[in-house]
């Protein structure tokens, strides 16, 4: 959609945590409820577990205050939480207030619904936040997809599990870390990945399969040529965590190796707007991602809304 403009100040991420429920479900347990198996799970979608448990809230509030103490900053010292969510604790308030109440924060406080895309979405609104006079943002992706889950419906089911993360941004003087960002959505598309009030996930896999792939490329490509790169120039890609079949596809296409993507969905399953921040955290405590380094955060999600982003990280 547009590189990051000259003169705007701009911001760095410098904290992060993630928060999982302690309960692992592994296939075998989903095997002992429902037909299905673990070969069949894994060959069809990378996924050996999940986690399962919490609220949407308590998540983000652990994972919150975890990007807090890494960042050596506190509560009081940040302007506004943005929460990324699609299932919030309860329709109104927004899930946001709860955490911002929860850690301690003194200023706004809002929820960003753009489904699996809406970490890259809300991360996007925060760096505008700082270019108008915003200092220190707390940007969290907090889901438990578990309570809007038929859990007789093998073709979800096997699929989701809950998680959060989150990320302290700071502004700084000049371009900062994010060099090009690309937001999209087409809601005619909206019937293929939908849950209604007091209802359960619905999925149509195969024609989600096939638009996801498209997409993703399209607004990666977007992304990668604003931000005056080419795909060589990617060090490290943190896609959604959908389908592995997905992100292969989507490596493909853009001609990044598969070695440069960073895959969580095994441990975590589908965690929606938490899956792009727990990968995230994760290729920064395996120390994949350097100072410098060029990484791609893309996702797709339920709208259908799709979104990516070009860091260079560090700023």
């Amino acid at each position: 959609m547009a590189t990051t403009r000259t003169g705007v100040r701009g911001g760095i991420v410098t904290g992060w945590g993630i928060s999982v429920p302690d309960k692992v479900v592994t296939n075998d347990d989903l095997s002992a409820t429902m037909d299905t198996n673990d070969a069949w799970i894994r060959e069809r979608t990378g996924i050996r577990e999940r986690r399962i448990g919490g609220t949407t809230s308590q998540l983000a509030i652990e994972a919150g205050l975890a990007a807090l103490a890494r960042a050596g900053r506190r509560p009081d010292e940040i302007d506004a939480v943005v929460l990324a969510t699609t299932t919030p604790d309860q329709i109104v308030p927004g899930t946001s207030a709860t955490v911002q109440d929860g850690i301690g924060v003194p200023g706004g406080a809002f929820d960003v619904n753009a489904a699996c895309s809406g970490f890259v979405y809300a991360l996007a609104v925060a760096h505008g936040l700082l270019a108008i006079g915003a200092e220190r943002l707390l940007v969290i992706g907090s889901e438990t997809l578990s309570r809007i889950t038929d859990w007789d419906d093998r073709s979800v089911a096997v699929l989701v599990g809950d998680g959060a993360g989150a990320v302290v941004l700071e502004a700084v003087d000049g371009p900062g870390q994010l060099l090009s960002w690309n937001l999209g959505a087409d809601g005619s598309l909206r019937h293929l990945l939908m849950c209604d009030h007091g209802g359960y996930l619905f999925m149509d896999g195969k024609e989600v399969f096939r638009k996801a792939v498209r997409v993703v490329v399209d607004s990666a490509e977007q992304a990668i040529a604003e931000a005056g790169l080419t795909a060589a120039d990617v060090s490290l890609l943190v896609p959604h965590q959908a389908n592995l079949r997905i992100i292969s596809a989507a490596c493909q296409r853009l001609g990044i190796p598969e070695e440069k993507a960073v895959v969580v969905i095994d441990r975590y399953g589908n965690t929606s707007s938490a899956s792009i921040p727990l990968a995230l955290v994760d290729a920064l405590e395996t120390g994949r991602l350097q100072p410098g380094d060029h990484v791609l955060l893309t996702g797709f999600g339920g709208g259908m809304t799709w979104a990516s982003a070009v860091l260079r990280w560090g700023g």
